[in-house]
């Protein structure tokens, strides 16, 4: 009996976990048929470089050997014109564009709920135009009320608005990405299987997922957060301190992304590690070091 409990409890969320994740190839002795040709893509947002003009960022980025940037959606249309000139002739990449849409897609308010589909339609059409992997996104964050209920018709209505969305990102030559948060931030879509599983049940390859280090504290394993989303699906990830939310390295032992590197690596993912984090001391020293120690766990994974 004992024996067939530990079979039981250790088989199930295996299951659960791996459930969005593209099916096992014929043939294949893997429990997922995935081996590991992934490549560490760092990206940086806008704030993250210690200088002042977008050039200078660029600059300093490039002699990092940063090959991704990952700039806000606020004001993103106006700024086409002006990223694309600064990025020509670099290997730097856009990545994807942070949010930056008025409402929100679960607003009760008909008026709130269309600030959201024109606004993040504008930035999706910006991001087409930027060669961007995709718009992040959030459902709600726990400021934003009235919020629909977290019931299955809300999660049916979220999927039917997804489709739609992910139809208009394939239109522009990019995608949606859905970002969950921790408890602290968010009442809706905290783990990144929860995500995999809406962008499956949305229908829509334009629809994708996200995972962020510091979110995912809500997880009990990166290695299974990142493997529940598979290749399939996970488009993007955040990375920061896991203790205060500054630049890696900054929480000493706390940092600790071998984990979730380890199934990026199996999974064989492409795209990009992105900074969102603040930083308590001087950039000069701390962004250096942040990367080097990323780039030496990504080795140990």
């Amino acid at each position: 009996m004992v024996g067939a409990t530990g079979v039981a409890i250790a088989s199930s969320p295996l299951a659960a976990l791996t459930s969005c994740a593209p099916k096992q190839q014929e043939g294949c002795d893997k429990a997922c048929c995935m081996h590991g040709n992934g490549q560490l893509n760092i990206s940086f947002q806008e704030g993250t470089a210690p200088r002042e003009t977008l050039n200078e960022k660029f600059d300093y980025m490039e002699a990092l050997g940063v090959t991704g940037f990952e700039p806000g959606g606020w004001d993103l249309v106006d700024r086409v014109n002006e990223i694309q000139q600064a990025l020509n002739g670099r290997n730097i990449k856009v990545s994807a564009i942070c949010a930056g849409f008025d409402g929100f897609i679960l607003a009760e308010d008909p008026k709130v709920k269309a600030q959201f589909d024109s606004t993040m339609r504008e930035i999706i059409a910006a991001a087409g135009e930027l060669g961007s992997t995709g718009v992040i996104m959030v459902p709600a964050f726990n400021g934003q009320t009235p919020c629909k209920p977290h019931t299955r018709e809300t999660r049916e209505f979220l999927c039917e608005q997804m489709h739609e969305l992910g139809e208009y990102a394939l239109k522009h030559n990019t995608t949606v990405i859905l970002e969950p948060l921790n408890r602290d931030e968010a009442h809706y879509l905290r783990q990144v299987a929860d995500a995999a599983a809406i962008c499956r049940d949305s229908k829509s390859a334009g629809v994708k997922c996200m995972g962020d280090f510091w979110h995912m504290k809500e997880e009990t394993s990166d290695f299974a957060a990142f493997l529940a989303a598979g290749p399939e699906y996970l488009q993007h990830v955040h990375i920061a301190s896991r203790g205060h939310r500054r630049m890696p390295s900054e929480d000493g032992v706390l940092d600790n992304y071998v984990d979730g590197f380890r199934a990026l690596k199996m999974m064989g993912y492409d795209k990009y590690v992105s900074f969102e984090c603040g930083c308590d001391g001087d950039r000069e020293i701390l962004v250096p070091a942040a990367v080097e120690l990323i780039r030496k766990q990504w080795e140990e994974a």
